[in-house]
């Protein structure tokens, strides 16, 4: 393999602009080619990211580049014959989130991974924020979080509904799964595994408008931990914040935007006189203990490829990611 790993990027929508900056800071990534369908965005990716090819059909990137790595930066609905025909070519996948429509899609590409020479991630790329991971790291050193909740809002939505849907499910299955993987991550017992699940109650409310959805759900997890997830579509703003407490140690991270704020809290003295301050410890939190301040989703799968190493949030995993969406969106209970 070359000093250089070999990455095209098919679809350069604006899902893509992440991973295309996430390729040009990672030294060990060189962006070899694109494939987009649409001209005039294809164009204006090759002149803002500089691919050494562009090609208006993935097939044809597929058999005149010679790959290490493709992004599949596609809508859930494109994403099933891509990201099969990426792994029957033995490249190492990054698969776009939602893994497909549904978790029946998921398993087809899981099932095509565990026959490929190539490895496969999903983007879930929260579990790779340098405080989460952080914060995750200190959860387990007290014996694993107890309790965590994360709440995923946004303005009205297009996905999973008229035009869209066939392109895109539910948005909680599409949009919000990022932080309800989120919770499976922090609850999480062991080193780079996420907790799977025992029981999920959900409450779904769709309208009275178009493209308005509430999802609220309590989840226990193997690991013992419990859980909620809130998502609404069609309220005031995007936010995005979770929680996950520990024995006498709670995080607070509002992933909002890029500039990440987390509040940290601890009790000490015991369990018969515990001394608590009503403040956030203003202690920072040891990034450089899992990767550093730059650390992401890219950096990780290139060690993966490198070191011959599973990733975190492989296709296997997010089969379980897909099916909590999917029973919380059901209103199972």
């Amino acid at each position: 393999m070359a000093s250089e790993l070999q990455v095209g990027v098919i679809g350069c929508g604006s899902h893509a602009e992440s991973h295309f900056r996430e390729i040009a800071e990672e030294p060990r990534l060189r962006l070899a080619a694109i494939a987009e369908i649409d001209t005039e965005r294809r164009e204006r990716a090759a002149a803002a990211h500089g691919p050494d090819a562009s090609f208006g059909d993935y097939q044809e990137m597929l058999q005149k580049a010679n790959l290490d790595v493709v992004y599949v930066e596609t809508m859930p609905g494109h994403l099933l014959p891509i990201v099969l025909a990426c792994l029957e070519e033995g490249i190492n996948t990054s698969v776009e989130k939602s893994p497909g429509m549904n978790s029946g899609e998921t398993e087809t590409m899981a099932a095509a991974a565990r026959e490929s020479r190539g490895k496969a991630i999903v983007s879930f790329n929260r579990r790779y924020y340098p405080e989460v991971l952080a914060a995750r790291r200190e959860i387990s050193e007290r014996g694993g979080a107890v309790q965590v909740g994360a709440t995923y809002n946004k303005p009205l939505t297009r996905l999973g509904h008229g035009a869209m849907a066939d392109v895109a499910p539910a948005p909680v299955i599409c949009d919000a799964i990022h932080h309800v993987d989120l919770l499976r991550w922090l609850a999480g017992a062991s080193e780079g595994e996420a907790a799977g699940v025992v029981e999920v109650h959900s409450v779904v409310q769709d309208g009275p408008r178009p493209g308005a959805h509430r999802h609220n759900a309590a989840i226990r997890f193997d690991t013992g931990a419990i859980g909620y997830m809130a998502s609404h579509y069609g309220v005031g703003y995007r936010i995005q914040r979770a929680e996950a407490h520990a024995e006498d140690l709670s995080f607070y991270l509002d992933l909002t935007t890029r500039e990440r704020r987390i509040e940290r809290y601890a009790a000490e003295g015991g369990d018969s006189e515990i001394e608590w301050t009503g403040r956030p410890e203003r202690r920072p939190l040891d990034l450089d203990a899992v990767g550093g301040p730059g650390y992401n989703e890219t950096r990780h799968f290139v060690d993966c490829i490198l070191e011959d190493r599973t990733p975190w949030s492989n296709l296997d995993d997010a089969i379980e990611t897909m099916k909590l969406c999917e029973a919380i969106r059901e209103g199972s209970g």
